[in-house]
């Protein structure tokens, strides 16, 4: 099985062209995301035909269950896609279907490198029972839910970008919280029944902040689009951040512009790790 491994600002997978070729993808997944006895990845992204546009992501957490959506993965699947003779480099915009729904990505070149790209990431859902999140209210956007986890009180603002998201605004320094274990709590919290992807974010200013990620089925990572989406969607609806907004993860920066309505566009980078076959 031929794959490339890639990064969009350290969140790194796996790719595969699966247009012709049909694989148990979840135990793949779990097998090549190994960073001891594996290729070392946050999970695997496959391309496959699309019926409704240039072509469909899948892709699948390190621990073989699959996501909706991921926005650095989208990223570098389309730089994939030209690579594989998929898409042509040529067409300036890239229609891609996610479990998320049909997304556009702008490919930016240096020379014939794609090195960055914007993704028109959809609507921000706050709707709890959109999110989901098991909770009967009537008034949302819910910004403030308290939840003690691990001894932590944390005051959660629930968002969904195709994948469900929970994000804690903290004034200690994100770098000093324990992620490693509270994370997996959050995760697994019986509040939220497809589990959740676990943001918690220092606003530095208005257009910079600061966040680490739990991410649903793979731990923590070094970036998350979606997270970062999230992130932004939440601190702009609590009058935090202004509308275009630098979000700053261990692996790089993530671009994200919302005005408070309307789809998220979020800029960020490619990068190509290396090339090979899995024989696994």
């Amino acid at each position: 099985m031929k794959f490339t491994k890639m990064h969009g600002a350290g969140n790194d997978y796996v790719y595969v062209n699966a247009f012709k070729q049909d694989r148990d993808w979840p135990e793949i997944s779990r097998m090549i995301s190994d960073r001891h006895t594996g290729i070392g990845a946050d999970g695997l992204i496959i391309a496959i035909p699309s019926e409704k546009a240039d072509f469909q992501m899948r892709m699948f957490n390190a621990d073989g269950s699959e996501g909706e959506m991921c926005g650095n993965g989208i990223r570098c699947l389309v730089a994939f896609a030209i690579d594989e003779g998929i898409v042509k480099k040529s067409e300036k915009m890239k229609t891609v279907e996610t479990g998320a729904g049909i997304l556009t990505v702008t490919p930016e070149f240096n020379g014939s490198e794609m090195t960055y790209a914007s993704v028109s990431m959809g609507y921000p859902v706050f709707e709890p029972s959109k999110v989901p999140v098991n909770l009967s209210v009537e008034d949302w956007p819910i910004l403030d839910y308290r939840l003690t986890v691990d001894g932590y009180e944390l005051e959660l603002t629930f968002v969904s970008m195709g994948n469900p998201h929970a994000v804690a605004f903290i004034d200690d320094d994100v770098d000093n919280f324990p992620l490693e274990s509270v994370g997996p709590k959050v995760e697994n919290h019986s509040l939220f029944p497809n589990k959740v992807n676990f943001e918690i974010t220092n606003v530095l200013t208005e257009s910079h902040v600061k966040t680490r990620v739990w991410e649903r089925g793979s731990g923590i990572t070094m970036a998350c689009g979606t997270g970062a989406c999230a992130v932004v969607a939440a601190a702009r609806l609590k009058n935090l951040v202004g509308d275009c907004v630098d979000v700053e993860l261990p692996g790089g920066v993530l671009g994200v512009r919302w005005p408070g309505c309307g789809e998220l566009l979020m800029r960020g980078p490619v990068k190509t790790v290396f090339k090979g076959e899995w024989e696994g």
